[in-house]
């Protein structure tokens, strides 16, 4: 599909050089190219700069943008920035270990020629896990029950979600600018686009391959992780208990989603890339 709308991807990064490598190739090698892959530098110490350099000299015809974000730190300012640089009809975003699927530019193209779409998401494989295509069917059937569940605001996941440029700047002054320090930022884009009326989608066939080493905190972490849930819903005054269902299933999942990292982790012997520098 070489016509429908312009496709940006946004991917914020922060101290990702174990991951951003395989994150941007991925990006840029899509059966359908996207017009920008916009790759916003949020203050990195490591050598996530240096190799961002290194791919557009490997990439040179990829429309790779880099731009740098030093004014706060933190993923909402970042993704900020780079949703306003987007120039495309559609800003994708996902997150710096995120793996797309080769046709998922394709795909986005597809579901935005809809003009009633104002913005979509879809499901994830967990690459560093075991038993992956059983686990990416069960992401995608979880994923589909929770926003039948909820029948008002719907979610957008931060790892692999796309929003129509003209929505983006109808909601860019209303989104919380902190959220990401108690809240799920994800989650607050979604109620923002939501109370000014544009639509979400869910589609099961655009999908993203991203890491499981939320799994890798201790149960407390997890668990404040977790309830930002509750936290961002408090925060705008939303008690739809069915809004609550994430918290139980994400929370459900831990035990045996932890036994089974840490037994593919030690079948590596050693493998794994820590947690988030943005996990809070």
């Amino acid at each position: 599909m070489t016509g429908g709308p312009t496709v940006s991807i946004v991917i914020p990064a922060y101290n990702e050089e174990r991951t951003i490598r395989a994150c941007v190739v991925a990006a840029i090698e899509q059966t359908v190219p996207a017009d920008e892959i916009i790759v916003v530098n949020n203050k990195s110490t490591d050598s996530t700069a240096a190799m961002l350099q290194a791919l557009q000299t490997e990439f040179p015809d990829a429309p790779l943008i880099i731009i740098d974000q030093n004014e706060e730190q933190g993923i909402t300012p970042t993704r900020n920035a780079g949703f306003n640089a987007a120039t495309s009809d559609v800003i994708g975003r996902i997150d710096s270990d995120s793996i797309l699927e080769p046709e998922w530019v394709a795909v986005v193209k597809r579901i935005f020629s809809d003009e009633t779409v104002g913005a979509a998401t879809g499901p994830m494989i967990y690459y560093d896990m075991p038993l992956r295509r059983f686990g990416a069917r069960a992401d995608d059937n979880m994923r589909r029950a929770l926003l039948k569940l909820t029948k008002e605001y719907h979610f957008v996941f931060g790892s692999n979600m796309a929003i129509r440029g003209s929505a983006w700047r109808d909601i860019r002054d209303h989104v919380c600018n902190d959220a990401d320090k108690e809240m799920h930022e994800d989650v607050d884009l979604g109620i923002h686009l939501f109370d000014r009326g544009h639509r979400i989608v869910y589609g099961s066939k655009m999908v993203s391959g991203m890491s499981a080493r939320r799994l890798d905190a201790n149960p407390m972490d997890y668990l404040r992780y977790v309830r930002r849930w509750e936290k961002t819903y408090d925060h705008h005054k939303i008690f739809n208990p069915a809004l609550r269902a994430p918290m139980v299933v994400f929370s459900a999942v831990y035990p045996l989603g932890k036994l089974m990292r840490q037994q593919y982790l030690k079948s590596l012997k050693g493998g794994g890339v820590g947690p988030s520098a943005w996990a809070g």
